[in-house]
């Protein structure tokens, strides 16, 4: 008796291999269905729903000081002496060094004796008026009663005419020498350094003994209580930057500390090379210990509320080149959706002005990217989307 196989049209040995292939094939379909180029693309969704954002603006700043101080001489010379140092803090008429007087104190010396001199001088111009005044008078009693010539009187009345004269001319070279000694004094003490404020010493750039120009600073002082942010805005959402809004400052050195503050003025002057509006943000209590001039900071500020309207997970939005888009779920299908966009907050939601309703199912984040042919599965979560 023959053998069955014999009679089939498939070999014996093809059949075994076909045993060993199908499973294989049916192992590779499952695979590419589930997991491969021909799985569903697993996606999160959210809801299209209203809500009113607080939208805030955020900013990369450094600290300055509103009010400082450069300190300087106003004549060339030699730094004498320097009392403070950085870091110091100083009172408003402190002296905080000199420049070296060369001879001024012996030339005030010798002012002061000019002085006294023309003082002598007017003095003795005074008693002299006095008795010319006098004997002027007596003399023109005498003419009056014939006792004398009309000529003596008139040489008494020329010599109290000269007497005052000289007297005027004392008192006007005592006035020039108190003139000369007051600049004298004014240039003396032009040499001595004085601080103009309470304040803080950040800078002193020259030691005792250097020569220095006129109006070269030697010393900064700045007033730590008018701290501010120099900070700058992207010009795209600086839109209802206004002065007085509150904002967060957090320093580059303390991360974990946020300083309230405030816009104390918005500069009408932009930045045209980078794009960006620039805004001075005051601390509302200055911080202690004073941060370091220069420091970068992290300015967050809150912007005026807006009215409800329709909002969106910033996650969702996808870009078709210039036009934003979202994939809207409709009865399990992709659907591109172009959308009008508002204005964003820094919490990822944005303002939908124009392509959405209400209650529309959004994609939110997939584990691939998407076409309108893409199969899909809703998930609740994607790992490393968040």
């Amino acid at each position: 008796m023959k053998s069955l196989l014999q009679f089939l049209p498939i070999k014996g040995r093809t059949l075994a291999l076909l045993l060993v292939l199908l499973p294989l094939i049916a192992i590779f379909i499952y695979v590419g269905m589930s997991s491969g180029p021909l799985a569903p693309v697993s996606v999160t969704v959210a809801q299209v729903h209203s809500r009113a954002l607080t939208p805030a603006l955020f900013g990369i700043g450094t600290v300055q000081a509103r009010y400082g101080h450069a300190i300087g001489p106003t004549y060339a010379g030699r730094i004498a002496s320097l009392l403070v140092d950085v870091g110091d803090t100083v009172n408003a008429g402190q002296i905080l060094g000199e420049m070296d007087n060369i001879d001024l104190d012996d030339r005030l010396d010798a002012q002061t004796a000019v002085i006294e001199r023309a003082a002598a001088s007017l003095t003795e111009a005074k008693a002299r008026l006095e008795f010319a005044q006098t004997q002027a008078k007596r003399y023109e009693d005498l003419f009056a009663v014939k006792s004398t010539s009309q000529e003596v009187l008139a040489t008494k009345q020329q010599e109290l005419r000269l007497i005052e004269t000289a007297l005027y001319g004392a008192s006007q070279e005592l006035a020039r020498a108190k003139a000369e000694r007051q600049g004298m004094q004014a240039q003396r003490d032009s040499l001595r350094l004085i601080s103009p404020i309470d304040g803080l010493v950040i800078k002193r750039d020259a030691e005792p003994g250097t020569t220095v120009v006129a109006g070269q600073t030697i010393i900064e002082i700045i007033d730590p209580k008018s701290l501010w942010v120099n900070t700058r805005f992207d010009q795209i959402n600086a839109t209802g930057l206004a002065q007085g809004q509150r904002a967060t400052i957090v320093l580059r050195s303390r991360r974990g500390q946020v300083l309230a503050g405030q816009v104390t003025r918005v500069e009408p002057i932009a930045d045209a090379v980078t794009e960006e509006a620039l805004a001075k943000v005051s601390f509302t209590n200055s911080p202690e210990p004073l941060p370091p001039i220069g420091e970068l900071a992290e300015v967050t500020v809150e912007l005026s509320g807006l009215p409800t309207t329709l909002v969106i997970p910033n996650a969702a939005i996808r870009r078709d080149g210039n036009q934003p888009i979202v994939w809207k779920v409709v009865n399990g299908n992709l659907q591109s959706t172009a959308i009008t966009l508002g204005i964003s907050d820094l919490d990822g939601r944005v303002q939908v002005l124009d392509g959405l309703a209400r209650d529309d199912e959004i994609v939110v984040y997939s584990d691939r990217d998407l076409d309108a042919h893409s199969p899909i599965k809703i998930v609740i979560d994607i790992v490393g989307t968040k």
